[in-house]
């Protein structure tokens, strides 16, 4: 299964879902699945984003916390979670203000090891 398929297999599956990207840390697109009435730019969403995520790496392993796993961002017009899948990329999902937050947590969760295996 390809990445656009396990992209919009989350974004079906979780409630409220407008877009999902895998990105590299240095704002790459890897692929994305975006609803084509999305309203948001997920790309330019995610790649400004990404130089955030970076950051937000770089200062968990100076902290020595351990390895970042997720981030959420909730703005008046959507929210934007964002799982770790390895060093180099993350996982993006936009969705819509009324959207299904847990749902789209757990899907991204069980998802990310198979967009891992995929970028092998």
């Amino acid at each position: 299964m390809g990445f656009k398929a396990i992209l919009k297999g989350i974004i079906d599956d979780c409630g409220g879902g407008i877009g999902a990207i895998v990105m590299g840390y240095d704002g790459i697109s890897i692929d994305e699945y975006i609803k084509p009435s999305a309203g948001v730019d997920v790309q330019i969403l995610a790649i400004e984003y990404a130089s955030v995520l970076k950051e937000i790496k770089e200062t968990v392993g100076v902290l020595k916390t351990g390895v970042l796993q997720e981030v959420a961002i909730i703005s008046g017009n959507c929210s934007v979670v964002v799982r770790g899948i390895n060093d180099d990329f993350f996982l993006a999902l936009v969705l819509a203000p009324d959207g299904n937050f847990g749902k789209a947590r757990y899907l991204m969760k069980r998802e990310a090891s198979r967009l891992g295996e995929e970028l092998q």
